[in-house]
């Protein structure tokens, strides 16, 4: 069982909440540097060779979409943000896409170090800021550092600074906030549409029974259905190995300048998720009879 966790895990981002419980969690990968790139337009990769944290610029200050598991992973993408160029006191605004500590647990630190403030979903609030997320997970909860939201938002809600602006997308599911962002950049003169990704993984969570979260399943469906309307021409996941970042970039650096184009991509990732989250719950209903 431990090994096929781990292999789901690395592949669909199991490892959100339950993870911390074997011996070799947290994954190497977590916090180990990555160099940062620009991906896209005004779009950055920050965060660790395992984490993604993105830097979305303008010419008023920029926004910062997760910030690593820890503060040590935060000092990371301050290194990374700083290393391109850019200035921490000019990031204005830190976003969450879930409140599980890989993704939430650096959030502290990077609005100290910043002054930034931290926009997150009405539903996601109380997780971050009492540093746990809520549902009922059978690998119980990994707490992370308490952080203060400054400002709730909501689908389909735009958030603006200078020329950027970003679309909330709520994908409730994998955590009861869960939340994706989309923007439009130009790229050589092309217009994209962006998906910053948000984890829709089951990720150990009760699909049958679920106390803290009894309307589970029907979010989880909720997103699933939500995501399949969505136009993608980027897709840039929560954890780089959901989109094979690496790899791209990897194509990007030998030449083809359309490696992060995929307007497929999104559309496979939800059709194996649901089918994933499918199998799942069968399985959890089968072992409730």
């Amino acid at each position: 069982m431990k090994i096929l966790a781990l292999i789901l895990c690395a592949v669909l981002s199991l490892a959100s909440a339950g993870a911390a419980r074997a011996d070799d969690w947290p994954p190497a990968a977590w916090s180990k540097p990555s160099k940062p790139y620009r991906v896209v337009g005004n779009i950055y990769y920050v965060g660790s060779e395992g984490l993604s944290s993105y830097l979305i610029t303008s010419s008023e200050g920029h926004m910062l979409l997760d910030a690593g598991m820890s503060a040590e992973g935060a000092k990371l993408v301050e290194r990374n943000i700083v290393s391109l160029g850019f200035k921490l006191s000019d990031v204005k605004i830190l976003l969450n896409t879930h409140a599980h500590y890989d993704h939430a647990g650096g959030l502290a630190q990077m609005k100290a170090d910043t002054g930034a403030k931290l926009y997150a979903s009405s539903l996601e609030k109380p997780a971050l800021e009492a540093g746990r997320h809520f549902g009922d997970n059978e690998n119980g909860l990994t707490p992370f550092p308490a952080v203060k939201v400054d400002r709730t938002i909501g689908e389909g809600q735009k958030i603006t600074l200078g020329e950027t602006t970003l679309i909330v997308r709520l994908t409730p599911g994998h955590t009861i906030g869960g939340t994706a962002f989309t923007t439009s950049v130009t790229e050589r003169g092309r217009p994209l549409n962006v998906v910053l990704f948000n984890s829709i993984s089951v990720a150990g969570n009760a699909l049958v029974g679920n106390k803290t979260y009894p309307r589970i399943v029907s979010d989880y469906r909720a997103t699933f259905a939500k995501l399949k309307t969505i136009p993608c021409d980027v897709f840039l996941p929560a954890h780089p190995e959901q989109g094979d970042l690496v790899a791209k970039r990897q194509r990007f650096l030998r030449g083809d300048l359309n490696a992060f184009i995929d307007p497929a991509e999104l559309g496979r990732v939800v059709a194996a998720s649901e089918v994933a989250f499918n199998k799942e719950l069968a399985r959890q209903q089968g072992a409730a009879k």
